[in-house]
């Protein structure tokens, strides 16, 4: 599991584990799970140049992009999160 550390704009941090689990695919914030939540089935950018995936709570990648581009994160720890199967790649 990757557990990032990171703070919203209004200044609340929060610190949660990246599961790969579609039923509850972030633990340790509820506010960090409802942003994942809120943005499921939307295609995001996994890096500022790469791939765009379809956000999915199964996907670890897909889940760590939508904290990144919606909040500051401060610390990412653990194994690199696995990359989504792009198609047409």
């Amino acid at each position: 599991m990757v557990t990032v550390t990171g703070a919203y704009d209004d200044g609340a941090t929060y610190t949660v584990q990246i599961t790969g689990r579609a039923d509850r695919p972030v633990i340790g914030s509820y506010r960090a799970a409802a942003l994942v939540e809120i943005h499921q089935g939307e295609p995001i950018a996994l890096s500022p140049t790469g791939p765009r995936a379809t956000v999915a709570g199964d996907d670890d990648a897909s889940v760590l992009a939508v904290l990144r581009q919606y909040t500051n994160i401060l610390e990412e720890s653990g194994p690199v999160p696995r990359r989504p199967r792009v198609p047409g790649s």
